[in-house]
């Protein structure tokens, strides 16, 4: 089932930088609509992927600090429209 838009925004905001809550409704509502859902899909997939990361103990410790930080950061990248293509919407 897919999900609304409202669960696809129900994220923790406070650690990113550069969120504008009111540019993600208007990307949801534009034209590049349905990339700026799939990002914030992939973003949800890149969290439980550096939740995961977290837990590994086969790593070097500043390794897996470096990489689940590298996952985090290009979640927030996602979430705060940073990859959607530019021009009128």
């Amino acid at each position: 089932m897919p999900q609304t838009d409202d669960e696809l925004l129900a994220f923790e905001t406070s650690d990113l930088e550069d969120w504008d809550e009111q540019r993600a409704r208007a990307a949801l509502g534009g034209r590049y609509g349905a990339l700026y859902r799939n990002h914030l899909r992939i973003a949800l997939h890149l969290d439980s992927w550096a939740e995961a990361e977290g837990g590994r103990t086969d790593v070097d410790a500043h390794y897996k600090a470096g990489y689940t930080q590298a996952l985090q950061d290009m979640a927030a990248f996602l979430r705060q429209t940073y990859y959607l293509p530019r021009g009128p919407d």
